[in-house]
This record gives C-alpha cells, structure tokens and sequence, in this order.
C-alpha cells in the first residue's frame, strides 16, 4: 500500500481527470452510412425471434385463430380466465401474446435510431448519390417501424405512438388511436416506397416489401383503391412472379414438387426464386442470427411415445433414432404443442383431393407413419407397418389422440440443420416475411370489399392454379372463400390473428354484414367477426364442443379480439396512461385515446 502511495503522490493530477469508458457516441457511431446501416441491420434482427426458437410467437397467432390449438400446456386454453394482463406474457410454457408488446417497441426503439440520427453523417445535399443512399436508409427505417406498428395495431389496437429515440426514460405515454397511427405510417410507407431501390440483397428490405405492407395499410384503412393499385405494382412490376416451375435443391427429384421446392429452407433465397419479398436469412454460425427454429419439436405429433401401439398392444415406436425406419429422422421428434383444428386439417381441403399443398408428400398423414420399434422385428407382423389408430374391434391404440395423432404441413416444418445430423426438433433456414403468394390475395380481398368478384377470383385462381387446384368461379367469392385460400397456401407462415382481427375491424367500419350479421366499433370488444369465425370454423372453442385438455376447457370470449396490454407497460409509465383492452383486468382506468399523434 505505501508503495502505492507514493506513486500517486509522484504523478501529476490529470488523473482525476475523467475518461470516458467508450468512444461509442451517436456522434461517432453513426456519423456514417455504414453506422446507420448497422443500426438497420439491428432492427432486422429483431424480428428472428417472432419465427425461431422454442415456441415461436408467431405459433401464438394461430392459437388465438382458427387454425391451431395449444394442447400440451395447462396455460392455454381457458382464456377466459388465464389470458389476463399480470400473466407472464411471454413465457415458453404459458403464451406469448406479450412477446408482440415487448419486441414490437424494441423494434421500433431500434427503427428510430436510424430515424433519429438519419442526419449525423455529413451528407452533401448537392449529391443525388448521397442523399439516395440517406432516403434509401431512412425508407428502410420507416418500414421495419411500420412493420412492429401494423403489428400492434391489429393485435392491441389503441396503442401509444413512439415517434424517435428517447435519451432520458419517458413515463408519460398515452395510447393513441389506432387508425391515427395507422396513417401515419401509411405516409411514412408512402415516402419510403419513394426512395427504396427495387433490387435488394437476399434479407434486405425491397420496395416490393414496402408496397406490400403499404397493401395491408391500405386495406386496414379500408382504402381498397390505393390497396389494389399497390398491390399491382409489386404483381405487375416485373421483379416478382409465383414459382410455376421446380426449382432448386430437389427440382430433378420426381417424388417432389413445386411446392415442395418453395418452402426448402436452402431455396427461399436463390436468385431464381421471384416469388420470396422479404426473407429472414437463418444459416449456422453466422453472428446475430437465431438458435434455429424449434418447429418440429413444437407442431410434429408425439408419435413416439410409448402408448402408441401396434393393433396387437406393443409399443409400436422407438424414441431413438439410426434404426431401420428411422421415423424422427424423416419427420422429425415432435412434442405435439401445437396441433391444427379440424377447420386447418380437414375443412378448407374437402372435395379437392388434386391441391398440391395438401398431397402426400407435403402434409404428411399418420398412416404415412410406419411402427418402427426395433423390437418388434420379427415379434409382430406390423413392425414396418403403417400406424393405425383403431384396431380390428374398434380399441383406440393411441392414449392421446390431440397431441399423439393429426396431420400436419411437412412441405413447410421440416427444417433441418445441415451441420447437425441429427436435428429432429428443427434447424437453422430461411424464412419467408412476405412473398407474392399473399399480394395476390390482398389485393383479391381488397377487390372483393369493392365488388369486383370476377377480379377477386382471378387474383385467388393465380395461386389456386399454381397449387394445381380447382379454379373458383367470381360467384363463390366471399370473404370465406379468401381466408380458405389464405389459410390453403400462408397457414404456419403468417400471422393469422392479426389478419382475423384485421378484417375485424374492417366488418365494424364499413358496416358490411357477414351472414346477415353486422358489426360496430362501439361494440367492438363485444361483438365482432374475429369471434364469430374462430367460432364458427373451430372445434374446440365452440359452445358446446368443449374439449377439456388437463381438465382445463377452451374458452374465447369476444374482447379476446384484442389481447391485453402487458400489466407492466401499464405499470412503468407513471405519468401518462397506457389503456387496458375491454374485457380484462384494469380497463376501467382507461381514458379517451389520443385523435392525433403527440407532440414529441
């Protein structure tokens, strides 16, 4: 210690003098393109955890629709009780409605540093160059904030606006309305298409990826004109086309088809492939990127399990893998979480047995499975068998049939991981955002809130043909028939509560009745299309045809429509007044929202 002392009495004082730990600042960390790219870069990355990982949040989008079902955890199923604000939101074993909350405003905090540090680089205004490469950026921006805001728009509703970065805390939010904010970033989308250059690298942000979510701003606004002229010029433009031919890793292979090919994790970013807008890129070992996607393991049937068994009462599969048939590593090891409903399974493929996307092959069907336990080799004549459910006098011989027995889409969730040879839960792949597919059923929607059915059809038989499925004619087009294709060719891709609640909304402005039904936003949490068609097209929620799961029931109720807001975001902002959604715990402290976006 003395030693020490006199050290320091020896030097002079600028010692005191105090240092910055880092030279990181705003001023020098984005004082460049390629600074402010990197911030980009940032706010594209947040998005990888709403597709990968263990119980993707976007899985919670179907549960809350018509098209999926939680069926292993006790926390899923009676909303009516379990789905409240102090939950844990986002939590692998409840549910992940919050997990929306909390990346959409970690998105945006990202999108607006690019926003508001756009002009820290010295640009030269009198340089076309320059100033393209700051719009292009700042476009891009606007985007992934309008994406998280799209988001939160049609799963919350109301929700407070946050226009730039904040330096300091800011505890005084109020929620703002929906179609306010809604048209905001229809004018930022509108400036961005403006200056986002068409060619983009594979998991950059296009224009055509900006027109098409300008398209679903449009139609959310109930502008169907400007939706379907949007739409168009992604459709017409001539970068993008549908897939009509194979294509790809597996294109010589005759077992396989075109659809197969479109969702091969290694062929969703080749140049060939027109139909891909907006790309997650997923590959091993690359910095930033996920874990993998944990697809298999949740949405795959348990068929493994030891209650599964052989007409004779054997345990009929091998929880292990390198054996003869080797089930998990061609399907991969599932856990059954996440199981379709009738509706997804059955309904939407009736009387078309010619759909590509719903052919052996691609969704893969129980009996598709064979009895692989290696001890009944030579035991039991129905080792490399296909599983039945039913033996000769009617005895079930699965224990579980919700999680041990459905079909699924193996075309689309099976994702292996190329460095690990034995991936049976998922893997690193690329992952569609948006792709053409769906512009054409945009804008066929949009057409069909015109009146316009004869081009209604025409844009769903685009896909439907492809698909090498029926045509339809322009008289069957309904809203139905839309959200049928929808569901045909996006399902375990998009994000589909937010589109039924989307449309929702749409019911309830323009007063347009569904089966004699019409709707108001008055009594939107009360009464609305999102409820009466989860209802309608599920087998689990609808009154009575409860299924008890744990001896939990499934239960909606109509203010599901929108989820709660995280009791904690409430919490936090002291100052202000973040509104609870009708229906849920809290909302009676709520307050009129905001007509215009706060001055900030």
């Amino acid at each position: 210690m003395p030693a020490l002392l006199a050290f320091t009495a020896g030097c002079n004082k600028d010692y005191l003098k105090p240092r910055p730990l880092s030279f990181y600042t705003p001023e020098n960390l984005y004082n460049t393109a390629e600074g402010l790219q990197s911030a980009l870069v940032n706010s594209q990355q947040n998005l990888y955890a709403e597709y990968f990982a263990d119980e993707a949040p976007f899985l919670t989008q179907m549960v809350l629709s018509d098209e999926a079902v939680n069926v292993l955890s006790t926390t899923c199923q009676n909303f009516n009780v379990l789905l409240q604000p102090e939950a844990p939101l986002n939590n692998t074993n409840y549910i992940k409605t919050g997990w929306f909350w909390d990346y959409g405003y970690k998105g945006i905090k990202l999108a607006n540093t690019v926003i508001s540090y756009i002009d820290v680089p010295k640009w030269d205004t009198t340089s076309a160059e320059d100033m393209a490469t700051r719009n292009t950026l700042l476009g891009k921006a606007y985007f992934e904030r309008a994406l998280r805001y799209y988001w939160l728009c049609n799963t919350y509703g109301d929700v407070p606006w946050a226009g730039k970065l904040y330096t300091t805390p800011k505890l005084d939010f109020y929620s703002v309305k929906r179609e306010v904010i809604l048209e905001k970033i229809k004018e930022d989308l509108e400036w961005a298409a403006e200056w986002v250059p068409e060619k983009a690298d594979k998991g950059d942000v296009p224009k055509g990826a900006i027109l098409h979510l300008l398209t679903k701003v449009y139609l959310a606004l109930g502008d169907f004109d400007n939706a379907i002229r949007t739409a168009s010029l992604v459709i017409d433009g001539g970068t993008y086309h549908l897939m009509t031919e194979r294509f790809g890793a597996d294109k010589d292979d005759p077992s396989k088809n075109l659809l197969w090919d479109l969702h091969r994790p290694e062929n969703k970013a080749l140049p060939e492939n027109k139909e891909a807008l907006y790309l997650l890129i997923d590959r091993p070992n690359v910095p930033g990127n996920s874990g993998g996607s944990n697809l298999m393991r949740n949405t795959v049937p348990a068929y493994f399990d030891p209650d599964v068994r052989t007409p004779n009462g054997n345990q009929g599969m091998a929880p292990i893998t390198d054996i003869e048939f080797d089930m998990m590593a061609k399907y991969g090891r599932g856990i059954g979480r996440y199981r379709p409903t009738w509706y997804l399974e059955h309904t939407i493929w009736d009387n078309d047995a010619s759909d590509l996307r719903h052919t052996r092959g691609n969704w893969t069907f129980m009996d598709d499975l064979v009895y692989d336990n290696p001890a009944l080799k030579g035991v039991d004549p129905y080792y490399g068998k296909p599983l039945q459910k039913y033996n000769a006098t009617g005895t079930l011989l699965i224990g579980d049939t919700m999680r041990k027995w459905y079909s699924w889409p193996h075309h689309k969730l099976y994702i292996i991981d190329p460095e690990v040879l034995q991936s049976e839960s998922g893997g690193h792949g690329d992952w569609y955002i948006f792709r053409l597919a769906e512009t054409y059923l945009l804008r066929a929607e949009a057409y069909w809130w015109k009146g316009n059915l004869g081009a209604a059809a025409k844009d769903i038989n685009a896909v439907r043909v492809r698909a090498q499925a029926k045509p339809i004619a322009p008289d069957a087009v309904n809203i139905e028939t839309i959200l049928d294709e929808r569901a045909r060719e996006l399902c375990y891709e998009e994000p589909r509560k937010e589109v039924l609640t989307r449309i929702a909304y749409l019911f309830a402005k323009t007063g347009k009745p569904y089966k004699n039904k019409v709707y108001t936003l008055e009594n939107f949490s009360s009464q609305n299309f999102w409820y009466d068609w989860v209802i309608e097209k599920g087998n689990y929620y609808n009154t009575g045809k409860v299924t008890i799961v744990h001896g939990d029931p499934f239960t909606i109720s109509p203010y599901h429509v929108l989820w709660p807001v995280p009791q904690h975001a409430i919490d936090a902002n002291v100052n202000g007044v973040i509104n609870q959604n009708q229906g849920y715990i809290g909302d009676g402290k709520s307050v009129p929202p905001l007509d215009a976006l706060p001055e900030e």
